[in-house]
């Protein structure tokens, strides 16, 4: 295709040189933003008497009908377009003439691409806040159908405190619900137009950026031209809390991958969301949530590569900008294909409740509880600390010793009980019951059943 910028030079480039340079193959996502971008800059051209509503007319029938056209499959994107710019303005002039050449009055590709990725990211930044809404909606359904699933909590992958499934899950749509909070935050800040800064240092014709501003829903324009075709603050950010919900993601396909083990047996994903071994029949592996952990790398990558391109990058814009839209589509792509397969695999999996309580019941999760016992009695917490350690420490010697006695807490008579400590009446059994660990866990944010209602309240908010 032609080049839009002969003139000062020939335009006459190597094959290899404009393989280099061109990027159509990532920017062409951009086209419908591009198309709108265009169509809102002719009718602020119009709205201040720059050009006529002929002309006008003219190049937004035409622009909207090569919007259709490409949706439609009727016009394909040529990829020997240098960008996605110049090849809807060359399709615009061959269709149109000379009228189309007007279009570009009072702008430069520089606050153009600047407006694009604004407008493709503000769309990007609603989509997938609506799917972390969906997974947040999901969670709460299982924490809803969860509130009495009693299963060990565990501090350093170890056994810890009883609590339920729900509130466990619930934890995790905490995090995904401050993601949320942090993407409906970054939204005010790309939805500010940086066109009519041209290349950098504004124009000498009497435009209206306000006006243009406001067809595309846009809150606000950039205030200094130089700073609207440099900035890429709002890409940085959008880059790092993309890689904050994939570290949320990492970390429950990291516990899903544990959880799914024969050695924890707590869930058990779909036939639909695992696969098998090549050599081994007996294999089912959690692959989806393993790739979700591996791909949360190049998230990060994707993060430190866009704050190395601009770092020491001087005003206003360098070609070296071309390659920050292919890291955050990257990141985008790969966050919304692991939110997606993370919906799938939720919903589909089966909750293994009875190992959960399994689990608990041999875990001595209680003990914290047996201390509070018998500071209830009027001993000091930490002497009560001292006893229930010692109890435990009883209770797995004699395990080791004979691996049929399976003594718990629970189990250990209260003659036994009494060697440590008078004030242990009948009562201790009632007290350290798991179900009666967990409801009577009602402080601010705990696992008792009205704090599982109090969260599930909140996230439904």
């Amino acid at each position: 295709m032609a080049k839009l910028w002969k003139g000062r030079t020939t335009a006459k480039t190597s094959s290899l040189a404009d393989k280099f340079n061109s990027s159509i193959k990532v920017d062409k996502r951009m086209y419908k933003e591009d198309i709108e971008g265009s169509i809102a800059h002719v009718a602020m051209l119009t709205h201040c008497n720059i050009i006529n509503k002929s002309d006008e007319k003219k190049i937004r029938s035409a622009l909207k009908k090569i919007l259709t056209e490409i949706e439609n499959g009727k016009l394909k994107i040529s990829e020997k377009a240098e960008d996605i710019h110049m090849f809807v303005e060359e399709i615009l002039t061959k269709r149109i003439g000379a009228v189309g050449k007007k279009l570009h009055t009072a702008r430069s590709r520089n606050d153009q691409v600047a407006l694009d990725i604004r407008l493709n990211l503000r769309k990007e930044i609603v989509l997938i806040n609506y799917t972390i809404d969906r997974l947040i909606s999901l969670i709460i359904k299982v924490a809803d159908e969860n509130r009495n699933t009693i299963m060990p909590g565990f501090t350093h992958l170890q056994k810890a405190q009883p609590v339920t499934f729900a509130h466990y899950i619930l934890a995790y749509g905490m995090m995904f619900k401050r993601d949320m909070e942090r993407l409906y935050d970054l939204y005010k800040r790309v939805n500010i137009s940086p066109i009519g800064a041209c290349a950098l240092a504004g124009t000498t014709y009497k435009t209206d950026r306000v006006y243009e501003a406001k067809l595309l829903g846009m809150d606000a324009v950039c205030e200094n031209s130089i700073d609207a075709v440099s900035d890429r603050d709002f890409i940085v950010e959008f880059s790092s809390d993309l890689a904050i919900i994939a570290m949320h993601l990492s970390r429950l396909a990291e516990e899903t991958i544990i959880f799914t083990s024969a050695e924890f047996n707590y869930i058990e994903l779909s036939d639909a969301v695992t696969t098998g071994s090549s050599i081994m029949p007996q294999k089912k592996n959690s692959d989806m949530a393993e790739l979700v952990r591996g791909k949360t790398g190049r998230v990060y990558g994707n993060l430190m590569n866009i704050l190395t391109l601009l770092k020491g990058l001087p005003l206003a814009y360098n070609k070296d900008m071309q390659e920050d839209k292919e890291l955050v589509f990257d990141s985008i792509d790969t966050v919304k294909d692991s939110l997606e397969i993370f919906i799938e695999m939720i919903s589909t999996m089966k909750i293994n409740k009875d190992k959960m309580q399994k689990d608990a019941v041999y875990g001595f999760i209680n003990a914290t509880d047996l201390a509070d016992y018998l500071v209830t009695k009027g001993m000091p917490f930490r002497d009560a600390y001292k006893v229930s350690g010692e109890i435990v420490r009883y209770c797995t010697l004699k395990n080791e010793k004979d691996a049929s006695s399976n003594l718990t807490l629970e189990t250990l008579p209260i003659e036994v009980y009494r060697k440590f400590s008078k004030l242990f009446e009948q009562d201790v059994y009632k007290f350290i019951n798991l179900e009666n660990c967990v409801k009577r866990r009602t402080s601010l944010g705990g696992t008792s059943p009205s704090n599982i209602d109090r969260q599930i309240e909140y996230l439904k908010k």
